[in-house]
């Protein structure tokens, strides 16, 4: 299966140089990321639908992998759980994941709830609970990295299989509230279709033009548009931009009967929209380009 990406994001630090985070992209469109504590070497992967690749890449950058983060139960984000028990791999490792779905989450070791600290190494993090695309669902803070699984994406949000909207609102609600200097380490490669949906709703927005036409560079020569900022994700993205009277009057004018002055209901409304697909209408001739 060839992956979207073919030139992942280099390495970079974090928490002083005390954190290094690393990028490896697994199947089609899945990011998986490893958090390095540089003072122990002791390495986590964050969620990961295989586990060939990361050994892999472990093995080929001499990183020791000791930890399974998991911030929620979907198949593509849990079956590197799967595949390192198969491997005789996970008893050896400690897998952290959300206390409210711990039955669901294979070989967990320790089960977080919103608030909890986390360990790697000497690094310390921080649990969010950031429900509304599946129950259960955390990310993961660590100082200026958010490991945010499929709650915000670049330019964008997950889909909500078990919502309800209000719930994946308030998730995002206090993600965007996140310092604007936060690298957003999501799960998948979507972003290019993000902005398409984004420009559907909020045409007249200059920052939005010029995320475009960089994501559009970017892809062109096979880069990752990931890690985003929370700044960046403030100024662009459709789900964090409830107040803004463009995207307000679009989504009311597509459907009918919004309560437009409800930020949930609004919220709703724009990721029904973005279900309904309309904005796959739109060519490449349409975006700022």
């Amino acid at each position: 299966m060839h992956h979207v990406v073919t030139r992942p994001t280099p390495p970079f630090t974090a928490l002083d140089g005390r954190a290094e985070v690393h990028q490896v992209p697994v199947w089609q469109d899945n990011l998986v990321w490893l958090l390095v504590c540089t003072g122990t070497g002791e390495t986590a992967v964050v969620d990961g639908p295989e586990a060939g690749p990361v050994l892999d890449y472990c093995a080929a950058h001499d990183l020791r992998l000791t930890t399974v983060l998991n911030t929620h139960t979907h198949f593509d984000h849990i079956g590197i759980n799967r595949d390192l028990a198969q491997r005789d791999l996970l008893g050896g490792l400690r897998v952290v994941g959300p206390a409210r779905v711990a039955k669901d989450v294979p070989g967990l070791t320790e089960a977080v709830d919103d608030g909890d600290a986390v360990r790697v190494g000497v690094l310390e993090g921080r649990v969010l609970l950031t429900e509304g695309h599946l129950d259960g669902h955390v990310s993961y803070l660590f100082g200026d990295v958010l490991f945010c699984g499929d709650t915000l994406f670049g330019a964008g949000c997950g889909y909500l299989f078990d919502g309800p909207p209000a719930k994946m609102y308030r998730s995002l609600t206090r993600l965007a509230a996140l310092p604007p200097e936060t690298r957003v380490c999501c799960a998948h490669e979507y972003t290019q279709d993000n902005l398409r949906f984004a420009w559907s709703v909020e045409p007249d927005n200059a920052a939005l033009a010029g995320r475009i036409r960089d994501a559009w560079q970017r892809r062109a020569l096979g880069h990752s548009t990931v890690p985003s900022t929370i700044a960046l994700e403030r100024a662009t993205n459709p789900f964090l931009r409830g107040d803004v009277d463009t995207l307000r009057q679009r989504v009311a004018a597509a459907l009918p009967g919004v309560a437009i002055g409800d930020d949930e209901a609004l919220f709703a409304a724009t990721r029904a929209l973005k279900d309904r697909k309309d904005y796959k209408q739109l060519s490449d001739a349409d975006l700022p380009l």
